[in-house]
């Protein structure tokens, strides 16, 4: 059994081998037969022309301005007429000024304001009498915030015309 089956494997292989062989023979003939491919020139039948593109650029810019104005010091006013004070309109002192300190983002700043407590107090000169009296303080700190948001669109257009002749 071992003879015949070691035939048939040998068999296999040689008509295997001359498949292969065939295969080749084929492809090899088919190939050598194929005639060449011939090209023919392009001519262009214009003499003339021109084309024409037209490119659009649209950009939207979309911005916010934030204005911030500090005051670092600090403003007292009084007039009036009809009115005395009990003291000096002039801060004295180490009571008359209070001291502010601000840590942001890892900055202190200190800011110095009046001591509003330590004020003189006024009183009219004569009860029931006519007078007037404007009392105003603007302290340290944030004195105005600006916003402002605007949106600017550019338009760009091009136009190409390119001209050719023969």
């Amino acid at each position: 059994m071992t003879s015949s089956t070691t035939w048939q494997h040998i068999n296999i292989k040689r008509c295997t081998n001359i498949k292969k062989r065939l295969v080749m023979v084929a492809v090899a003939s088919a190939l050598a037969n194929v005639s060449t491919a011939m090209s023919v020139p392009v001519v262009p039948n214009f003499t003339q022309g021109s084309m024409t593109s037209t490119t659009t650029t649209t950009s939207t810019v979309t911005e916010t301005i934030n204005s911030m104005d500090y005051n670092t010091g600090w403003q007292y006013s009084v007039t009036g007429s009809g009115v005395e004070a009990d003291g000096s309109l002039t801060p004295t002192g180490s009571g008359s000024i209070s001291n502010t300190q601000i840590t942001l983002d890892g900055v202190t700043s200190t800011w110095n304001g009046l001591n509003l407590e330590e004020r003189p107090n006024f009183t009219m000169q004569t009860p029931g009498g006519a007078f007037q009296f404007t009392e105003t303080y603007q302290g340290p700190g944030l004195s105005n915030h600006t916003i402002i948001q605007r949106t600017t669109t550019i338009q760009s257009v091009t136009d190409t015309t390119s001209t050719f002749t023969q």
